[in-house]
């Protein structure tokens, strides 16, 4: 039914309809796809330019190998095709999304090898300014890259170099991350009008927040507003109203309804303002589709383990976007919810936020969570989001009263100590599966 319609074009001409800014979006080393387009070729065979360049892949965890971008017939090539959708389309911009996927230089020496991917990235831009020039307006170039400088180094990303060189008008930050160093970026584009603009995918979301609720959607987005985010974006959404979803067949389940409703709101802290927020810390585990840094969240603060006898306390950072200090008048509470795995019934817990202590207001010794897997690891990350809750899952959540003057906006300490616990263990380790701050208002919202 779509015999002779140019797709692209017609998306890019409603967009603009729109009034609208229109990107294309270019995976850097996507998986290939199956020869009915749907889904990943995990059993089919490769791409036929694979098949015609065996060695211009890398071999790593897709069974076909992700292209090597070391090779410069390679980074050729890229800049060719991507020169064809620029000179055919009248696109706003293009996007380098090296999220999907890494590696994509030889493991072990991505940043020995970094300037390839440098030389890629600016020969992407001279083509671009190319084509802007003939066309005579703006064709900016976006490139997506993990969520820290450590990560960037990892993946063999010189962002730094980047920026100096000005090769690039937007770094989107991270992918499945709620925590992004923006300071460090903003360090390194000082004087550059370079955007920054963190990322959030609700596909393969931090572990125990896929479809969040949009509470915890505004806390994600208030943090990175708050840090000076220039904007921000959205990745594997649900777009469409659920009603059109549907209309596309049977394979499109209906959008969470949090989408929409975040879409409408999470554009600006005045948009957010006096709405109840969720400012959640980020979980580890469940994305292999990555060899690298990029995307796997490894080196999140949870799940973390507690000494059952006591000890040292374990401090946690947790960004507040908001500012409970100074609408003590719009709000109902300030809570601190903690989530545990191992803990008895009966366990004892001290929690403090910036070093004040915190009275415990309220426990659950038969909390279930369907996205809490211990003491089975987290799955993979990703597939339709039905989640399904274990009868005889045993979590402890406890609640924490937090005077609002103990809060800072940004960066805070929440420590927490398991002081005593009497009844029989639940398991061989205590963790500390989640930590959320919740600030409740009292407007109608």
């Amino acid at each position: 039914q779509n015999v002779g319609i140019d797709l692209v074009e017609r998306l890019v001409k409603e967009t603009k309809r729109r009034n609208l800014e229109c990107f294309w979006h270019h995976r850097i080393s996507e998986v290939d796809l199956r020869r009915d387009g749907k889904g990943a070729a995990w059993k089919d065979s490769p791409d036929p330019l694979k098949q015609a360049h065996p060695d211009w892949t890398l071999k790593c965890w897709w069974r076909h190998g992700l292209w090597d971008f070391s090779v410069a017939d390679v980074r050729q090539y890229t800049v060719q095709s991507l020169r064809e959708v620029a000179e055919r389309y009248d696109f706003d911009g293009i996007q380098l999304d090296f999220a999907r996927h890494v590696p994509c230089l030889p493991l072990g020496r991505q940043w020995e090898l970094r300037h390839h991917v440098t030389d890629l990235v600016r020969n992407v831009r001279h083509m671009l300014l190319e084509v802007e020039h003939k066309r005579g307006r703006p064709l900016l170039l976006a490139a997506k890259v993990p969520r820290n400088l450590k990560g960037c180094r990892i993946d063999g990303f010189d962002v730094e170099v980047w920026a100096a060189e000005n090769l690039v008008d937007i770094l989107t930050l991270g992918s499945r991350s709620m925590d992004i160093d923006l300071a460090a970026f903003r360090r390194i584009t000082a004087g550059r009008n370079i955007k920054l603009q963190p990322c959030f995918d609700d596909h393969h979301t931090t572990d125990g927040y896929r479809y969040a609720p949009i509470e915890v959607l505004r806390g994600v987005f208030a943090n990175w507003w708050q840090q000076g985010a220039d904007s921000v974006c959205t990745f594997n959404w649900s777009n469409a109203p659920p009603e059109v979803q549907r209309q596309l067949g049977d394979d499109y389940l209906p959008g969470p309804q949090a989408h929409q409703q975040a879409y409408q709101e999470v554009g600006s802290l005045d948009t957010m303002r006096f709405k109840d927020k969720v400012f959640p810390v980020e979980r580890r585990g469940g994305y292999p589709w990555a060899e690298g840094y990029f995307n796997r969240n490894d080196d999140a603060p949870l799940p973390a383990t507690l000494s059952r006898d006591g000890g040292e306390p374990l401090a946690i950072r947790v960004r507040i976007g908001d500012d409970p200090r100074s609408c003590e008048d719009q709000l109902k509470s300030v809570l601190l919810r903690t989530v545990w795995f191992g803990a008895s019934d009966d366990a004892i817990v001290e929690a403090a936020l910036n070093g004040v202590p915190l009275r415990l207001s309220s426990r659950d010794p038969d909390w279930k969570d369907a996205q809490i897997f211990s003491p089975k690891p987290q799955p993979a990350s990703g597939g339709s989001g039905q989640y399904k809750v274990n009868p005889r899952q045993r979590l402890l959540r406890l609640d924490f009263a937090i005077e609002p003057r103990a809060c800072r906006v940004g960066g805070n300490v929440v420590e927490v100590r398991l002081a005593a616990q009497t009844g029989p263990p639940i398991a061989s380790q205590i963790a500390l599966e989640k930590l959320e701050v919740y600030v409740q208002y009292t407007q109608p919202h």
